[in-house]
């Protein structure tokens, strides 16, 4: 799974499945392939894997393809179906998946606000960052309204068995950088499907304050993405993002833990963009003390962005990063499995939650 995600897929029939995801918020350029029971998301629009040495075949009438890494067979695959609720639309003729979409197998996820000011200049963007993509692509909507984020909840909850939702959001040109519109979004998809779990995902707010409102209109889970680690790599590749200090992020991190609880706070970590392995773990091992879920996964570059042609990360890095990882983790007790809702829970994006189960032979074997 590390190699996959770090080096791709070829696909043979590249329609099988679910529809691949190009463009928008991340994970982008993926397809959703399950090996052995366990979802990841791998890439089959970058650049590294149109030179992937995996190779999926079609699949046969049971929908099940051959793996095979150059012509010999490692593994047979399956990829999760197009889920039930892509084929409504809302009354004004919205298709819902223009509103929302599958992530991995049972994740409902969407873009609240698919505009960002960090996105609005390229020298001030994430370098990484396709937000826009999707949306110039007519794949997506700028605003998806709380009444809408609702209806195709509930569809996706009573249609495709969805367990749990994420909310993110393009950074607005206001303090709360997200929260208030994820606090609407949250309190009308809980009105709707009361047990549906929701992680909100946004930059650190200027207020500790809306912590608690988040929780209160029904998240369970929230994320805050450092997404680089080293003051360095950070104003290189997300300038300005980078303008929100990593002291605002460690203190946020305090205030929404007392809030979420241990573990229900995380933050994602690109692993590639240039922060060495001993700082991912040393601010991995920081952000565990303070009880958040550090999620790192492997930098895909994606296309049309000023970081398309940088190299993802060799799966040698991704283990020397993640086998340690998950045993930190584990030790912490902040194992993936007890998150509630969102990435981490998840976890089709790295293959960190199978370090954290696995011994050390089991790993290397």
């Amino acid at each position: 799974m590390t190699e996959l995600q770090s080096r791709g897929l070829r696909l043979a029939d590249p329609g099988a499945g679910a529809p691949s995801r190009r463009g928008g918020a991340g994970p982008s350029d993926h397809k959703a392939v399950t090996i052995d029971g366990h979802t990841v998301m791998v890439p089959v629009h970058s650049a590294p894997a149109f030179d992937s040495p995996f190779l999926a075949d079609a699949p046969d009438a049971a929908g099940t393809s051959t793996l095979k890494h150059g012509s010999i067979p490692i593994a047979q695959i399956t990829f999760p179906s197009t889920p039930r609720f892509y084929e409504r639309q809302t009354a004004d003729g919205i298709p819902y998946r223009h509103i929302a979409t599958l992530h991995g197998r049972d994740v409902l996820a969407t873009t609240v606000l698919q505009t960002c000011i960090r996105y609005e200049s390229r020298r001030k963007s994430c370098q990484f960052c396709s937000i826009g993509q999707s949306l110039a692509a007519g794949r997506t909507i700028a605003h998806k309204t709380p009444a809408q984020l609702a209806e195709v909840a509930r569809a996706a909850v009573d249609l495709d068995g969805i367990r749990h939702m994420v909310l993110t959001t393009g950074t607005p040109a206001t303090p709360d950088r997200g929260a208030a519109v994820l606090v609407d979004s949250a309190r009308a998809i809980k009105a709707a499907v009361p047990d549906l779990p929701i992680q909100a995902q946004c930059e650190p707010p200027d207020s500790d304050l809306w912590f608690q409102r988040l929780k209160d209109a029904g998240v369970d889970t929230l994320g805050m993405h450092l997404e680089a680690v080293t003051p360095a790599v950070r104003e290189r590749v997300m300038p300005g993002k980078a303008s929100v200090p990593l002291a605002r992020y460690f203190s946020a991190f305090e205030a929404a833990v007392a809030v979420f609880g241990r573990g229900q706070v995380s933050t994602y970590i690109l692993a590639g963009l240039g922060d060495s392995r001993e700082a991912i773990l040393d601010m991995s091992q920081r952000l565990l003390d303070m009880g958040v879920y550090p999620f790192v996964v492997p930098f895909v570059p994606i296309s049309g962005t000023p970081l398309e042609s940088h190299p993802a990360p060799t799966t040698a890095f991704m283990r020397s990063v993640l086998e340690p990882l998950g045993q930190m983790v584990s030790q912490t007790g902040l194992r993936a499995s007890d998150i509630k809702a969102g990435c981490g829970k998840c976890g089709a994006c790295s293959s960190l939650s199978v370090y954290e189960t696995a011994s050390p032979l089991t790993v290397l074997a």
